[in-house]
């Protein structure tokens, strides 16, 4: 009888004892894969983070790029608008007759001067052409001639 007692208290014992290891090895096993699952979260959250401050620098870089392509651009259309007033401030009369004939004498009399210059560097070079010499004188055609084209057609 004490034997049949013993065994059914031992049995539960037993299974009380088991079942409580059994438990704390699922909770262990359970915790481990729950750390796992934060380490694997962590790593991804990490991940994204990199890639956002990357995507940010790079929107950064672009924005400063498009703000200098943009700067550029305004200093040189106010470079050109410069030069276009400048050279319409050339032509215009002043109203005085000697400061009226010197202007309109200087541009073509610094030109000529030029136009001799380079004339006798090429005479001196028994009139072989340069690469320069060939560029120059088609500029010179490019203006003097299609210029009178363009106003003729205005």
């Amino acid at each position: 009888m004490f034997a049949g007692l013993f065994s059914f208290l031992a049995g539960s014992a037993f299974r009380l004892i088991f079942g409580g290891v059994m438990e704390w090895l699922g909770k262990k096993q359970d915790h481990q894969h729950e750390m796992e699952l934060q380490r694997l979260q962590a790593d991804l959250e990490a991940g994204r983070h990199e890639r956002d401050m990357a995507r940010i620098s790079l929107q950064a870089q672009l924005q400063v790029q498009q703000i200098t392509v943009v700067a550029d651009a305004a200093e040189r259309k106010a470079e050109a608008d410069a030069f276009i007033e400048a050279v319409k401030a050339t032509a215009t009369k002043t109203g005085i007759a000697w400061v009226d004939a010197w202007n309109q004498s200087i541009r073509p009399a610094g030109a000529t001067i030029s136009l001799l210059i380079w004339v006798g560097v090429m005479v001196s070079a028994s009139l072989i052409l340069s690469d320069f010499d060939r560029e120059l004188i088609g500029a010179f055609l490019g203006v003097f001639v299609g210029e009178r084209i363009h106003a003729r057609l205005r």
